[in-house]
């Protein structure tokens, strides 16, 4: 069990670099295949599951809008035993002229070699339906 004394460090800092390529051109997100693992990946995107790289970046480009404004209330992070980090996020965005939501995504960063990969990504919209 090793618990890594940077973890919010990592965190905060994976956060910055994810968010400034996925709220970035629509052409750039391609870019986020780089932290994803190829078969290892997990994501849960408004219940939609997909498995690996391939797919996770197939559901990101299948989103439709083409401008997104992010606003984050908090970050949490907590160190995993592994040595990788739960890192919860809470914000709002603006996609397009839809009007503002408040979201939730929660990442499972695990280590490898000198680095991190996603193993999870849960993401989902704050929509309350009355």
């Amino acid at each position: 069990m090793t618990l890594n004394p940077q973890f919010q460090q990592i965190g905060e800092t994976f956060v910055k670099q994810y968010y400034l390529i996925f709220d970035g051109e629509r052409e750039g997100r391609e870019k986020l295949a780089n932290f994803y693992h190829a078969e290892l990946s997990l994501m849960s995107f408004e219940g939609v599951q997909v498995q690996g790289a391939v797919q996770i970046l197939e559901k990101i480009k299948s989103l439709t809008f083409n401008k997104i404004a992010r606003a984050i209330t908090t970050v949490d992070c907590q160190p995993t035993f592994d040595g990788g980090v739960l890192v919860n996020i809470l914000g709002q965005l603006k996609m397009d002229e839809d009007p503002v939501h408040g979201f939730s995504q929660t990442f499972v960063l695990k280590p490898m070699n000198d680095s991190f990969f996603i193993q999870h990504d849960s993401f989902r919209l704050v929509i309350h339906n009355n």
